[in-house]
């Protein structure tokens, strides 16, 4: 007699990947960029992702984040099995549950800095929380900018923007790619510090991919991929330990 499969227990992580494969290519050109890889991130905390270029880092962000199929394995945000959804399901997910910084800002040039970071609630037609919009533009500490463009505003700026942005819908987790990478090291050191409150008094929940020291050592812990596998994992890192265990990949 058939039995129905029971539905998955109720998480504590905002995010996994259970026996993550991702394989680009076939035959002999194949390149296996996610090796079997099993993660949660867990509510309200951040976490790094570190490794060497080629090692999946990107990828398994990707993938997670339902950007990305994979070749074999689940992901799951909370308690939905992405793999499962419709493109449309699958859409609507990614703009109620999934908030995005990345490296490029990703600003719209013709709205001001207020309309950029409610777009993706006009999109989806919602309104936040009430007070929580000015929470966030609170904390992003761009309250006498709102009503600039991206071009009257610093890169770091931006930046921090794209951060209110994405917290604007009160995801239930953001996925952060080299956000830093086009600031110098004071308007990155602002961006990581206020992503950092986001976590701390917002409980906000990041994964951010980073090859600098010091921006992973602004999270909670720090993961380190190396083809395709996680390799080693360092809790309550420093830009010292962190910069060690990279110099190891090139044993």
């Amino acid at each position: 007699m058939a039995t129905a499969t029971p539905p998955a227990p109720p998480t504590t992580a905002a995010a996994r990947a259970i026996d993550a494969v991702k394989v680009y290519g076939s035959g002999d050109t194949a390149v296996r960029a996610l090796d079997g890889v099993t993660v949660e991130f867990p509510m309200a905390r951040y976490t790094g992702i570190m490794g060497p270029s080629g090692s999946g880092k990107s990828t398994l962000m990707h993938c997670v984040a339902g950007l990305d199929d994979l070749t074999s394995g689940e992901v799951w945000i909370g308690d939905t099995e992405v793999g499962s959804l419709s493109d449309k399901a699958r859409t609507l997910l990614r703009r109620k549950q999934i908030g995005f910084v990345f490296q490029s800002y990703n600003l719209i040039p013709t709205l001001t800095a207020a309309e950029n970071i409610s777009l993706p609630l006009r999109l989806a037609g919602d309104k936040p929380e009430e007070g929580w919009l000015d929470n966030v533009i609170a904390t992003v500490g761009l309250g006498d900018r709102l009503g600039h463009r991206p071009s009257e505003l610093s890169g770091g700026q931006q930046q921090r923007v794209a951060v209110a942005r994405a917290l604007a819908s009160q995801p239930a987790i953001i996925f952060a790619d080299e956000p830093t990478g086009n600031l110098d090291s004071r308007a990155g050191a602002e961006i990581l510090e206020f992503m950092r409150r986001a976590v701390d008094e917002l409980t906000q929940t990041i994964v951010m991919v980073t090859h600098d020291p010091n921006a992973a050592s602004y999270s909670d812990k720090v993961l380190f991929l190396a083809d395709g596998r996680i390799v080693d994992e360092m809790a309550e890192p420093s830009a010292d330990r962190v910069l060690d265990r990279m110099k190891r990949f090139g044993d």
